[in-house]
């Protein structure tokens, strides 16, 4: 009764073996789970400088796609400027222009104008129109210039006629026959004027008047000094005088 029965002894081992195992398994979980505890908050500040490594490329971005933007639309402001400028300084040419060439037209009836208030023709509802005419192209810009006596400018003037004149100095205009007309600095007819110029041989004239007249000074000086017997001639005198004796 005594005996030991094989079943028995096998069905134990193998428990103690799984027994150990399982041992083995939570001392291996526990040892695992110590480092994780332990490097837990290393492994988080790692994160968040690499999180915020990110948002600062990330910002550094943004930033300068908005210092892009802002140089595009500074730049399209500027160019709007320019275009605004120009155009507006395109539209004042145009206007001056088409100003310009209105008035141009008016000039052979502001002529006939001049004329007839020369000969004084201008008279009853003819003058009222013809000086409204004026006021309305002197309010457009419209100035006359031309007159007798200034010096000759052939940027403003046209010589039709030339002739010489003693008693002026320059080129001079001494007759309009047409007087000149500008808008502002834009010059839309030239006067038309006859001019006169110095006489070729006036200033030669003039310095052989001058000449002369030195001469018979010199020479009445001479003739002073003889008198006194104290200039040149004089002392021929005085030595031809006292000659004389010596020779007799």
């Amino acid at each position: 009764m005594t005996e030991e029965t094989p079943g028995f002894d096998e069905h134990d081992e193998p428990a103690d073996v799984s027994d150990g195992a399982a041992s083995k398994k939570a001392a291996d979980a526990a040892d695992s789970a110590e480092p994780s505890t332990s490097e837990g908050p290393a492994g988080r500040a790692g994160d968040a400088s690499a999180q915020n490594v990110g948002l600062t490329a990330e910002l550094d971005q943004v930033r300068t796609a908005l210092a892009e933007r802002t140089a595009d639309l500074q730049r399209l402001q500027a160019e709007y400027q320019n275009y605004r400028r120009r155009v507006e300084r395109d539209r004042i040419a145009v206007k001056e222009v088409a100003v310009a060439n209105l008035l141009s037209e008016l000039l052979p009836v502001l002529d006939d104008i001049g004329r007839a208030r020369e000969h004084g023709e201008l008279l009853g509802g003819f003058k009222s129109v013809a000086e409204s005419l004026e006021t309305v192209a002197a309010k457009m810009g419209l100035q006359q210039f031309g007159k007798e006596g200034e010096p000759f400018d052939p940027t403003i003037h046209e010589a039709l006629m030339h002739s010489y004149a003693p008693d002026v100095t320059e080129t001079t205009c001494v007759a309009i026959l047409q007087p000149g007309y500008r808008i502002g600095e834009r010059t839309i007819r030239p006067a038309r004027v006859a001019v006169a110029e110095p006489q070729p041989g006036a200033q030669s004239v003039k310095d052989g008047v001058d000449g002369p007249e030195q001469a018979e000074g010199s020479d009445a000086g001479d003739g002073a000094d003889t008198a006194d017997g104290t200039g040149k001639g004089g002392k021929d005198a005085k030595s031809k005088d006292s000659g004389g004796p010596d020779e007799g």
